[in-house]
């Protein structure tokens, strides 16, 4: 039987989840009768072992240059990503396997290889959002987006940190075979369907740290205690007593974001969360959240999560029973 040959590429430094997600989903997808199966190798430069960034050490299966003609080509990500971003024969493989790859991919800050081996020039692409302003000013040719879960630019694929590598994972499986496998693979995993890539990787809501700087940490404040009143530039800079530019410049430097798009991601988050908690309606959750209207928040949360309202209130719903 045909197999679809499926590659993912290590490095000293990799993380072993990066790998895992990759390789477990598609060995899932393969015993609940995935047809053609995949057929899935993990491979170093050297064909020997790689010690992860959590200290494991991860025996490889194949060297690359050993490797042709392949289905995907996935690229893990890890701590060890600029150095193997710097190895010029680990680069020449990989730009080697891409050309006669269906499918070109990367995991997390595996995205820095694939950029400088030049398979992201001129493509929309995403990464960790910790790394990708890093990665934005190494490589400027790339439109990083440090939104996304993962992102599909025609046959080349990037997906956020870590645990994205699983929503990445099962969209391949999607793509190839069908929402039906997909779903019975994400059960088989114990995880949920998987998430649409425009969903964000990181929420406004459960941001690990709180900026530090006092002005963004009181815009924040207000616009998340007050997502449904005016939240012009004009209105925010007021708020914090600065001026728009000085404001929008504090915004991009410390949250990473401009005004308007901080604005609209917490409205929409906070559209989700009464979505999920509430029964109240659309366009009762679209006034309490500051759209004119339920078919204005609707277009919005589409166009963010990639997903409607309505239909994101059912899965979110189901999910919790």
């Amino acid at each position: 039987m045909h197999e679809r040959q499926v590659l993912v590429v290590g490095y000293d430094g990799i993380e072993l989840v990066d790998v895992a997600s990759v390789t477990s989903c598609l060995a899932m997808a393969n015993r609940l009768g995935a047809t053609p199966p995949y057929a899935v190798r993990f491979a170093t430069l050297s064909g020997g072992t790689v010690r992860c960034d959590s200290g494991l050490e991860l025996p490889s299966q194949v060297a690359l240059q050993d490797v042709n003609h392949l289905h995907t080509l996935v690229v893990s990500g890890g701590l060890g990503h600029a150095a193997a971003a710097a190895d010029h024969a680990l680069l020449a493989q990989v730009r080697r396997l891409a050309r006669s790859s269906s499918r070109v991919a990367s995991v997390c800050t595996g995205a820095s290889v694939l950029a400088a081996a030049g398979l992201l020039d001129g493509r929309r692409a995403t990464t960790h959002w910790h790394h990708t302003a890093e990665l934005a000013a190494a490589y400027p040719a790339v439109r990083f987006d440090p939104a996304p879960i993962f992102v599909r630019d025609d046959h080349v694929w990037t997906s956020g940190g870590v645990t994205a590598a699983l929503d990445l994972t099962l969209a391949f499986v999607e793509a190839d075979h069908d929402a039906e496998l997909a779903r019975w693979v994400a059960m088989g995993m114990v995880t949920y369907l998987q998430r649409p890539g425009n969903q964000a990787q990181m929420s406004m809501f459960v941001r690990a740290r709180r900026p530090e700087h006092a002005v963004v940490r009181r815009v924040l404040d207000h616009v998340t205690a007050n997502p449904d009143v005016e939240l012009s530039t004009a209105r925010l800079a007021a708020v914090a007593g600065v001026s728009e530019r000085h404001l929008t410049r504090l915004l991009v430097a410390h949250a990473g974001q401009t005004p308007a798009r901080l604005v609209r991601q917490v409205r929409l988050e906070a559209a989700a969360t009464a979505l999920v908690t509430t029964d109240q309606a659309v366009s009762s959750i679209a006034k309490a959240t500051g759209f004119r209207s339920g078919e204005a928040l609707r277009q919005a949360f589409s166009a963010w999560f990639g997903i409607s309202p309505t239909q994101y209130r059912t899965v979110h719903r189901r999910r919790a029973q």
